[in-house]
């Protein structure tokens, strides 16, 4: 007897020839590599993503998606294309300009040759008639030979043509490329007056094709009126809210028989990823492959899955972490910022004309609200975890933080010790000379410290807390325990009472009753007017809450 998922499949190739045979046994997974078919992967639900891109089609727009790596494009791109197949009034031509040879993209003539091969190639798949007539017309050898084949084009068929074009990145940096989109504009303004073109233009790639002028080998050869000026502003909302996460969920718990709180799932998914699109596939991923076969109870998922996921994925090294920290690496004035408000917890105001900001939005890292936000708490915590391993190697520290001294009885940490030894590393290794390099770096200081103590069994993650005082709240997982520290400056006694009752109320809501503090205590004055570290260890009863405070 066939089973419902294999007549469900049988019937999904008859209608896609495209689709390989050997596929019909294929069972769902959560992907994070290339397109997301919706018969072979668990997907969000981006219908109304596609209503608003199926819009601009129909209002005959030309237009780049463009969005950071491993967003969604090139799925998009695919939904694109099987929506406009339903249409009988639509044809559409898909290219992939991924790893074409540079040899087309020397000139424009060889550069617009490829692209009309690549056409007829892409037609083969839907008009193989239209293929056959567009191949055996003569070669074009001139840039307008190349615009009257596609008015030839265009006018062979009565439906309208939409062009699809992924990846256009890699040729970017070619002026070819900008010659043939310059040409594509022009037959785009003619025709109203009877010029034959495509219907619409779709681009996909990270950076924004208005800008191209910016990327080329040759600045000086720039146009510095963009060849895509015609292109609308693309709006579409491309992450996914929690609403749109529970449909993914949903498909799985019926298909797997898995059962989980759905909305709060999906909430919590939210949380850390922000709806990035391959975060949140790689999170259920992990859990559904690593973190499930592992536990007693195997038919669940729980609140907790999501965290342990996340730690997980914190600590891979996968191709879009890599991308994240080469742009940190590869633009200094990105990495400045991205450390003020990651580590000095600075508030910066959206600026778009701010040359950093952009480039932070243009490759994912910053979202836009109202002032400049690490796009998810995931690039968050990696980009922490990125700066403290940094700082980790540059200091010497393995006379002061052997973890061995801090382990107490059932796997809990002395922190108190923990931090009484930071105090005493701090004041030896550490000197009056190095004042303007603490400043800025001691939080990282304190947090490359215990790392080594942490040694596999715990890690930290953070929340910033905005206020005059710049706190950075530090919860400390160590095995099954948590311990909250707060790091923060010092500004005088007022500001001193007005932290504690903060770092009080922040114990409540986390349903502690003990918690550390330590305050960074900066030098002031010149000469015999400069304050001196008072070095001071305290603790403090304040609301029925116990801190233990130490001055570095």
């Amino acid at each position: 007897m066939v089973g419902s998922r294999t007549l469900f499949l049988i019937k999904s190739i008859t209608e896609n020839p495209y689709i390989c045979k050997k596929e019909i046994n294929m069972k769902k997974r959560f992907n994070i590599a290339g397109t997301c078919h919706p018969d072979f992967h668990y997907m969000m639900n981006n219908s109304k993503k596609l209503e608003e891109v199926m819009q601009l089609i129909e209002y005959g727009d030309y237009f780049t998606i463009n969005r950071p790596r491993q967003f969604g494009k090139t799925t998009m791109l695919f939904l694109i294309n099987k929506a406009l197949e339903k249409r009988e009034n639509y044809l559409s031509i898909q290219l992939n300009f991924q790893g074409i040879d540079s040899q087309f993209l020397q000139s424009d003539i060889t550069f617009g040759q490829m692209f009309l091969m690549e056409t007829i190639q892409s037609l083969k798949k839907t008009n193989k008639e239209l293929a056959a007539t567009l191949a055996n017309l003569d070669t074009p050898t001139t840039l307008n030979d190349i615009s009257t084949r596609i008015s030839e084009l265009i006018e062979m068929t009565d439906k309208k043509v939409v062009l699809l074009i992924d990846e256009v990145d890699s040729s970017s940096n070619y002026s070819s490329f900008l010659v043939f989109l310059g040409m594509l504009r022009t037959k785009f303004l003619k025709r109203e007056y009877g010029d034959y073109t495509f219907h619409s233009v779709i681009l996909a790639g990270v950076h924004d094709i208005k800008n191209l002028k910016f990327k080329l080998r040759n600045p000086e050869a720039a146009q510095y009126n963009s060849p895509w000026n015609i292109a609308v502003d693309f709006e579409v909302r491309m992450s996914f809210n929690a609403e749109e996460i529970a449909p993914m969920l949903e498909q799985y718990s019926e298909a797997e028989n898995i059962k989980m709180d759905i909305p709060a799932i999906a909430e919590r998914l939210y949380y850390h990823t922000s709806g990035y699109p391959f975060l949140v596939s790689k999170i259920c991923k992990n859990i559904d492959g690593k973190i499930l076969p592992k536990k007693e109870n195997k038919t669940e998922w729980t609140l907790d899955d999501v965290e342990a996921s996340v730690q997980l994925l914190l600590l891979e090294n996968n191709t879009n972490f890599d991308d994240l920290i080469k742009n940190l690496k590869n633009h200094q004035d990105l990495y400045d910022l991205v450390f003020r408000i990651v580590i000095e917890g600075e508030t910066i105001s959206f600026n778009p004309d701010n040359e950093t900001i952009s480039k932070g939005i243009l490759y994912g890292i910053f979202k836009r609200n109202g002032s400049i936000k690490i796009h998810n708490r995931v690039y968050e915590q990696r980009i922490y975890n990125y700066v403290i391993s940094n700082m980790e190697v540059q200091l010497k520290t393995e006379n002061y933080n052997d973890n061995n001294q801090f382990k107490l009885p059932n796997n809990e940490l002395n922190l108190e010790k923990v931090i009484e030894k930071f105090q005493e590393f701090f004041k030896q290794e550490y000197s009056e000379k190095d004042q303007k390099f603490l400043e800025r770096e001691w939080r990282i200081i304190f947090l490359a410290f215990l790392r080594p103590i942490l040694n596999g069994s715990g890690y930290t993650f953070k929340e910033v807390q905005v206020s005059e005082e710049k706190r950075l709240d530090v919860t400390i997982t160590y095995f099954q325990h948590q311990y909250i520290v707060e790091l923060k400056r010092w500004y005088g006694e007022a500001a001193h009472e007005r932290g504690i009752e903060q770092l009080s109320d922040y114990l409540e809501r986390q349903n502690k009753k003990i918690g550390y503090l330590i305050i960074f205590e900066y030098l002031r004055g010149i000469g015999k007017n400069k304050t001196k570290k008072t070095w001071r260890i305290e603790k403090i009863d304040y609301n029925g809450k116990e801190i233990f405070a130490v001055w570095v």
